[in-house]
C-alpha cells in the first residue's frame, strides 16, 4: 500500500493537468471568438470600412437651424448610412425647404449623397427644383441631371447642362449657380429665350 503523501501528490497532479487544460481551452475559445468577430466585422456595435450600419424605409427627417426653427425636411423610399464618412445615400430624394423668409424651394432626383455633417447634398438623375411665384419673385424651375444643393445657404449649383424657365423666359445652358436666399442666378454658357412684350 502506497503512502499517504504519494497519494496526495498524485491527486495533486492530476488537480493541475486538469486546471491547466482547462485554462488552455478557456483561452483558445477566446482567442476563435476573436477570430470569428474579425471576420464578420469586428463583432457587435464595432462597424469597419463603409458597410451600412443602418438603413431606413420611407422617411422622413426634419433639419434645424441654430436658433431652433425648422430649415427644410428631407424624405425618400430609402436612406442608406454609412458610417465610414458618416455619409447617407437616399433613393428618390425630395428635399423641401422651410424658410419662411424667401420662396422656398423643392428639389427631387433619382438619388442623393448627404455629406458634410449634412451641409452638402448631391442629387443625380432627373434633377428638377421647383420654386413657387410670390409678389416679389417669379416662379422658377431648373432640371439637369446633376446638382449640389447647400441647405445652410440655400445655394444650388450645378456644371452640367441646364434648362431653366422664369417666369415666361426660358434660359438654357452649361453651368448655373441658384442663391435663393439673395434671389440671384447666375448662369454660364448658354442662351435665354424671353417672351414678347404685350403690346402698349
Amino acid at each position: 500500500m502506497a503512502p499517504a503523501h504519494y497519494k496526495r501528490t498524485a491527486h495533486r497532479g492530476r488537480l493541475l493537468a486538469l486546471m491547466l487544460t482547462g485554462v488552455f481551452f478557456a483561452f483558445g475559445s477566446f482567442w476563435l471568438v476573436q477570430v470569428m468577430n474579425r471576420d464578420e466585422g469586428g463583432g457587435p456595435g464595432i462597424n469597419v470600412g463603409n458597410d451600412p450600419d443602418y438603413i431606413v424605409d420611407n422617411f422622413s427627417f426634419v433639419r434645424m437651424s441654430e436658433t431652433g426653427r425648422p430649415r427644410y425636411v428631407i424624405s425618400g423610399t430609402r436612406l442608406t448610412h454609412r458610417p465610414g464618412d458618416d455619409s447617407s445615400v437616399i433613393d428618390k430624394p425630395v428635399v423641401q425647404g422651410l424658410n419662411t423668409e424667401h420662396p422656398p424651394m423643392t428639389i427631387t432626383a433619382d438619388r442623393a449623397l448627404v455629406t458634410r455633417n449634412q451641409s452638402q447634398i448631391d442629387l443625380v438623375g432627373n434633377v428638377d427644383i421647383q420654386r413657387p411665384g410670390t409678389a416679389g419673385a417669379k416662379p422658377m424651375r431648373l432640371r439637369t441631371e446633376a446638382l449640389t444643393f447647400l441647405p445652410d445657404e440655400d445655394i444650388a449649383k450645378t456644371d452640367k447642362a441646364v434648362e431653366m424657365t422664369v417666369g415666361g423666359a426660358t434660359m438654357t445652358g452649361v453651368g448655373m449657380t441658384v442663391n435663393n436666399a439673395n434671389q440671384q442666378i447666375r448662369a454660364g454658357h448658354g442662351q435665354a429665350v424671353f417672351p414678347p412684350r404685350p403690346p402698349r
